[in-house]
């Protein structure tokens, strides 16, 4: 390495148990992961439209779990162009790390829905008994995502 050159380093690096969302105006999944064993488990699925009772089972998900971080998954088209939920996912991930002061980082979603199917299917899941389980499946596909390329990772 060239003498003075700087090595580049993450803004922050997340240590312990870290919670994932994948956000939906009717569900959202939930999975939880740990930094040292890098890896993500589906954990529950929040199915409640009111807001209120939303971040009330977080904030109990947050009293059981004691995260370091948050990580929620932001959709886009194929393209990388924003979605119709961009939006509502931002605004999600923002009240979050404003209700809970934690760091929240937003983590590319595209295909973990598709993943999350394919591995349901692989467990004997299909069809319409996927509903109670993609969400949560997909939370752990986004915070796999983030563990194997936190670079990746854009912080709110």
């Amino acid at each position: 390495m060239p003498e003075g050159a700087v090595i580049p380093t993450p803004l922050f690096t997340p240590q312990g148990t870290l919670l994932a969302f994948d956000f939906g105006t009717r569900r959202i999944g939930v999975a939880v992961g740990n930094t040292l064993l890098r890896s993500a488990n589906p954990l529950l699925t929040i199915d409640d439209e009111k807001t209120d009772t939303r971040f009330a089972k977080i904030a109990d998900l947050l009293a059981e779990w004691q995260p370091g971080a948050l990580v929620v998954g932001l959709p886009s088209n194929d393209d990388g162009t924003p979605h119709e939920l961009t939006a509502l996912c931002r605004r999600f991930a923002n009240r979050l790390k404003g209700r809970f002061n934690l760091p929240t980082i937003l983590v590319d979603e595209r295909y973990t829905s598709l993943s999350a199917s394919t591995r349901l299917n692989e467990q004997g899941v299909h069809g319409k008994k996927q509903k109670a389980l993609i969400d949560q499946y997909a939370a752990q596909q986004i915070l796999q995502a983030y563990f194997d390329e936190p670079a990746a990772g854009l912080i709110v």
